[in-house]
């Protein structure tokens, strides 16, 4: 079978670095709402209907980036399973993700079954196929699987890692939520809190529970409103950052009546705005030592413009969807309870206002969440902001590429900031 490597981007190519976007005017918001008025309420005439279709279209948009899925869609079809001697291949559609090189999983029969996929065993352009190795089953059986959804959350469940966890429940504002607790042996008092993603579940942040414990952390990995596993806020819907931080703020205080002096915030594409937002706006915050970022949102006016682009929204529709977020008079149509304060969640805007270190880890491949904001932020805060560019690796699949890379920056950035409450009186920690 004719075989050759799979396509590999240019770093960067795509997008500058800054990736900066002007956000639309005080007058520019009202003139919006005005026009977009007057196409509901008389909806006839060209220019009418055309703020109509607009105003439909931006509404769609926005309800679209705070409404939770209720199911995970199986939209990767498994082409063959390949039974070689003992070891197993599958063969998948190329598509961005299935073509660049690493560990994934592959989730399917409705997520009851989990494959680990790894390298690249052959990629036929011309048949639209890639063959990729499969290094471990369970749940189900992946031969009878006709669909699945594709993940960077290698580790389905605890009993992946190899380490022995807790099961424990966080009393969050919203009621009681599940969490994994890993406890090390022997244990610094500073703990890491794992925060996932937006579509995403706790066990996204199971991949950095080896490393944080090899360095004497107690893992906390949680859940918060909305993501399926914790209760649902009254609207349903997610605040962005903006409504879910008190939830890991409850997770610092389960923390610190266990033992917590400091923690570490470790965040994942929202992940990483709603870690802002604790380190931002908590009345633990002094007591957050660091934050470690994997693709993490800094701007969410770059981020949206960016996905109205890539799904062929029109900017004007775009501007018009992120104002319907941001404003109060469109509450009734994208169901948020309240509006979403955009411009507080900018960091590149704000970059001299973050107190805490901070590590962020971002490809410039990210196809999702552009790199760019994470990049400016250090530029403008070297003193506490980290940027560790990535290449290759799809949004949060920087792990996934490069694992032991992953791990020893974060390794080496923590270990000199760990260990100020467990050593002796005017000792510092190893390098």
């Amino acid at each position: 079978m004719p075989t050759s490597a799979p396509p590999v981007r240019a770093p960067g190519a795509e997008r500058s670095m800054s990736n900066s976007r002007a956000a639309p005017s005080e007058g520019e918001r009202d003139s919006w709402l005005k026009w977009a008025a007057l196409g509901i309420g008389v909806g006839a005439g060209g220019a009418s209907l055309l703020v109509t279709a607009t105003a439909a279209l931006a509404a769609y948009f926005a309800r679209r980036v705070v409404t939770p899925a209720r199911v995970r869609e199986q939209d990767l079809p498994i082409l063959a399973v390949i039974r070689d001697g003992m070891n197993l291949q599958v063969v998948l559609p190329v598509t961005a993700e299935t073509t660049v090189q690493g560990t994934y999983s592959l989730f399917f029969d409705g997520g009851a079954g989990h494959a680990v996929i790894g390298g690249i065993r052959s990629y036929v352009p011309r048949e639209g196929t890639v063959t990729r190795d499969v290094l471990r089953v369970s749940g189900s059986d992946l031969a009878h699987a006709a669909r699945g959804w594709w993940s960077s959350a290698v580790f389905a469940g605890p009993e992946d890692v190899g380490l022995t966890a807790e099961d424990v429940t966080i009393d969050l504002p919203v009621g009681p939520s599940p969490a994994w607790l890993f406890r090390a042996e022997p244990a610094l008092s500073t703990w890491a809190i794992m925060v996932h993603g937006r579509g995403a579940t706790r066990n996204e942040g199971l991949r950095a529970v080896r490393t944080a414990h090899d360095l004497g952390l107690n893992s906390l990995v949680v859940s918060y409103r909305n993501d399926g596993e914790a209760p649902a806020a009254g609207d349903g819907r997610y605040g962005l950052g903006a409504t879910e931080w008190p939830d890991v703020e409850a997770a610092i205080d389960f923390a610190v009546a266990h033992g917590a002096k400091d923690v570490v915030l470790f965040g994942y594409s929202m992940g990483g705005a709603i870690s802002l937002q604790v380190a931002d706006h908590s009345r633990q915050r002094n007591i957050i030592l660091a934050l470690v970022l994997d693709a993490p949102v800094i701007n969410w006016v770059d981020v949206l413009a960016h996905q109205a682009e890539l799904n062929k929204i029109p900017a004007a529709a775009g501007r018009y969807g992120q104002l319907m977020l941001s404003h109060p008079l469109g509450r009734r149509l994208t169901g948020l309870a309240a509006p979403v304060d955009l411009k507080s969640m900018d960091w590149v805007s704000r970059a001299v206002e973050l107190r805490t270190p901070t590590l962020i880890i971002h490809s410039v491949d990210d196809d999702f969440v552009p790199y760019g904001p994470s990049a400016e932020l250090a530029t403008r805060n070297p003193e506490m902001v980290t940027f560790e560019p990535f290449s290759h690796a799809l949004h949060t699949k920087e792990w996934n590429v490069e694992p032991e890379r992953w791990d020893a920056l974060v390794a080496a950035w923590l270990k000199p900031r760990l260990g100020r409450y467990d050593l002796p009186h005017g000792t510092e920690p190893a390098d």
